[in-house]
């Protein structure tokens, strides 16, 4: 159904047909108001140029003191969205107390230690792909199947490189993810919203214990470490914000990243033979993936501190603002009217906002690109024709406007026969 030009957009919160309900929101303007869940007023930035503005202004707040509605007492109880907005780390701060707490990360996630990652990324990439072949075959029916890519392969690289980087025991890894999960998903009920964000600080707070009584070489220690050197630097809900965000950041963005580049690369076979006859690298087909098929969408929350103008659209001051990086990865007039076509040799390669821009650049950048670019070219490599095992616009969406991907990624080894879908 096509929006009213003067109605605001409610998200479609099973995330189902994002790329065409963008395309009709750009074409609305850069600046276009949204309904949330709970009936939640707010506003999205659509396009590269406004969005980048956006991102950078000096008068956009991230913590929730600014978020009207919220200070009013005017959001439900229970409401999906409210970790976004209130969660105490780096993403929800400003000013000293943002450079405070990313100064502790940086610290510690520094690029020498990223790219000292990359022998063990490469072992784990090698050992899940020895396993693939043998993977409970997807729908339960015979070996010679499909396999369930994203669950196999793509989710539990990015979980074991980023637990094994915070200290996460094994036993706690597969809950996280499901919780993960659930704060992500934008069809979570109050209840079980409220029941998540327990569940989640619990499990967090076991962590920072196993780490306190047996400290090791991890970030939760060195956060732990640092706060009891000076216990100002890093208050107990500032560390499990913390730990919050570097979980669900640090393994949902990467498996919705690799999951999105094999659906594009067997939608678009003749991008995948240009990094096979060596005309183009894996790198690129990472940089491509996030301008095409973002792994956010619609990212929560920005406040205008002060009545604001982008786009040529007012932007009423304590308004919550979403970033949509997957409109404005598509936007025809920062890449042309090819915009809507994976193009794996388009330049410049990295021009894309999905990881965002300004003082909240994306920390885990370089982990995930790492990560992507490692585990596709050994996908490839081990099994050159992977295909779809179901066509395209039968993928069920992740159930969610803040993520963007696909729920499952039914694939067949060897040659499918299915043919191609463009999205």
């Amino acid at each position: 159904m096509q929006d009213r030009s003067d109605a605001p957009h409610r998200l479609d919160v099973t995330g189902a047909g994002q790329h065409a309900a963008n395309e009709r929101l750009r074409a609305r303007g850069p600046v276009v108001p949204v309904v949330l869940p709970g009936d939640v007023a707010a506003v999205a930035v659509t396009r590269y140029e406004e969005l980048k503005e956006f991102l950078a202004h000096p008068e956009v707040a991230k913590n929730a003191r600014h978020f009207t509605a919220l200070r009013e007492g005017a959001i439900p109880p229970g409401w999906p969205l409210a970790t976004f907005a209130t969660v105490e780390g780096m993403t929800t701060a400003d000013g000293d107390d943002h450079r405070r707490l990313r100064g502790l990360v940086t610290q510690v996630l520094t690029p020498r230690r990223i790219e000292g990652l990359r022998p063990r990324v490469e072992e784990l990439t090698a050992r899940l792909l020895d396993t693939l072949g043998r993977a409970a075959p997807y729908g339960g029916t015979d070996a010679a199947a499909a396999v369930d890519l994203r669950e196999h392969f793509a989710l539990p690289l990015p979980m074991a490189v980023i637990s094994e980087l915070l200290g996460v025991d094994p036993d706690l890894r597969d809950g996280l993810h499901q919780l993960s999960t659930l704060i992500v998903s934008t069809t979570t009920t109050p209840q079980r919203a409220l029941a998540v964000n327990r569940d989640m600080a619990d499990v967090l707070a076991l962590v920072v214990a196993r780490r306190r009584a047996a400290p090791g070489d991890d970030l939760t220690s060195a956060l732990l470490a640092a706060q009891a050197e000076d216990s100002d630097r890093l208050t107990d809900r500032e560390l499990v914000g913390t730990l919050l965000l570097m979980v669900v950041a640090g393994h949902e963005t990467t498996l919705n990243l690799i999951t999105n580049a094999v659906r594009a690369l067997c939608a678009y076979p003749e991008q995948r033979e240009l990094v096979r006859t060596g005309k183009a690298d894996w790198a690129d087909v990472v940089e491509e993936t996030l301008r095409y098929d973002s792994p956010v969408s619609f990212f929560p929350f920005r406040y205008p501190t002060r009545d604001l103008t982008v786009g040529g659209t007012v932007i009423p001051r304590g308004t919550p603002v979403l970033a949509s990086y997957t409109a404005a990865g598509r936007d025809e007039r920062a890449y042309g009217p090819d915009a809507a076509r994976f193009d794996i040799t388009r330049r410049p390669a990295a021009r894309h906002l999905s990881f965002g821009h300004g003082p909240h650049y994306c920390l885990g950048a370089p982990l995930a690109r790492l990560e992507a670019t490692i585990a596709l070219r050994a996908l490839f490599t081990r099994y050159p024709d992977l295909g779809l095992a179901v066509p395209d616009h039968d993928l069920p969406p992740h159930p969610s406007f803040v993520g963007n991907s696909a729920e499952v990624l039914p694939v067949r080894l060897r040659p499918t026969g299915i043919p191609a879908h463009r999205f």
